[in-house]
């Protein structure tokens, strides 16, 4: 597959991204290698990963952080970055981030900030993270169980996309990532939604180049506004409630904790709803959506005070201006519509639909 320019970046996909990478090593003169991994990673990807790379073992160093979103946290990254500093990383160094969305977010954001800034590549090993958190130069952590609320934006040398990463994931992380896909057609391609909605009819070859098409998607959308100042918002569809959902379940005890996909899921039948209500979207696409979500997605249950919470989360969403919180919509499929300011009681009626 052709590699994509992403900025000042490039996305590689297979053997290719290998062989680019390995050109990297060869003519950067780097000090030292330091591949970042979660447990997870550490025992099931980096074999891989090192078998196709060559990377000299005296310069290597590996930084193993725990597995979970609670742990992308600004304490994580104290922890890599006085990691860094005891062994030697200098700013001729290099940080290899081999992981899932954690990995890829919280490596970035401290190759940004270590020295004020040092080269890193992104590995991303689950599906999530090779259709959307490598891509397009967002890094950062979390603040408590406030998505994303610390970062910076700033694009790495290289991303490899190797799919054979995907053989280690579980189903529920590949339908997380699969969430990310459907809003890729969602707000910009339709007949890529339609093609998502016949998964039944492909097989494992296919997925290489839906791959691929997803993040030609993001990346046409971040090239055209790298620092979100209009169409990249368009990426948020489902996000503002789905981010809520997200936050609510981590925080509260008594909430099983979702995956990245299964909230953004609901956020999209969500905001969905709310399209259909404030803008053009089909009532027949609206059923579609709704009904395409339901066939993947577990449904979760909201009762009136877990509805109140996770709408008082949505103050904290980035997209909000002025005490106005700004949600990402659809006009039709394929088409978004964004800032659009949202009444709760419309909320309170999404939330209706998305349990009936």
């Amino acid at each position: 597959m052709n590699s994509i320019i992403s900025g000042d970046s490039v996305v590689h996909f297979g053997n290719t991204g290998y062989d680019t990478f390995n050109d990297l090593i060869i003519n950067a003169n780097y000090s030292k290698y330091f591949v970042i991994v979660d447990s997870n990673t550490h025992e099931n990807c980096l074999g891989i990963f090192l078998s196709k790379t060559k990377i000299p073992s005296e310069s290597l160093e590996l930084i193993e952080i725990p597995v979970g979103e609670s742990y992308k946290t600004i304490d994580t990254c104290t922890q890599v970055w006085q990691a860094l500093s005891d062994l030697g990383a200098d700013r001729q160094s290099l940080v290899i981030n081999l992981g899932g969305g954690v990995v890829t977010d919280l490596g970035g954001f401290v190759a940004c900030t270590f020295k004020r800034g040092i080269d890193y590549v992104n590995v991303p090993t689950s599906l999530l993270a090779m259709v959307d958190a490598s891509v397009g130069g967002k890094t950062g952590v979390d603040l408590g169980v406030l998505k994303n609320q610390v970062g910076v934006i700033s694009n790495g040398k290289m991303v490899l996309i190797d799919v054979t990463y995907l053989n280690t994931l579980s189903q529920d992380q590949m339908k997380s990532g699969l969430a990310e896909m459907l809003k890729h057609g969602l707000i910009a391609d339709s007949n890529y939604w339609k093609k998502l909605n016949s998964l039944s009819e492909l097989n494992w070859e296919d997925l290489g180049s839906l791959i691929h098409r997803s993040i030609e998607i993001k990346n046409e959308v971040v090239t055209k506004d790298p620092t979100e100042k209009g169409l990249r918002k368009s990426l948020n569809f489902g996000h503002t409630l789905g981010h809520a959902i997200e936050s609510y379940h981590l925080k509260t005890e008594e909430k099983n904790d979702l995956l990245h996909g299964e909230a953004i899921a609901i956020g999209m039948v969500l905001e969905s709803y709310l399209s259909f209500k404030l803008n053009a979207l089909d009532h027949k696409d609206l059923l579609e959506i709704k009904d395409t979500f339901n066939s993947i997605y577990q449904a979760i249950q909201f009762d009136p005070d877990d509805i109140r919470h996770i709408i008082d989360l949505m103050k904290h969403d980035k997209k909000n201006s002025h005490g106005k919180v700004k949600f990402a919509l659809l006009n039709h499929l394929g088409q978004p519509q964004l800032d659009c300011v949202v009444d709760n009681s419309l909320i309170l009626e999404a939330f209706e639909f998305y349990a009936n």
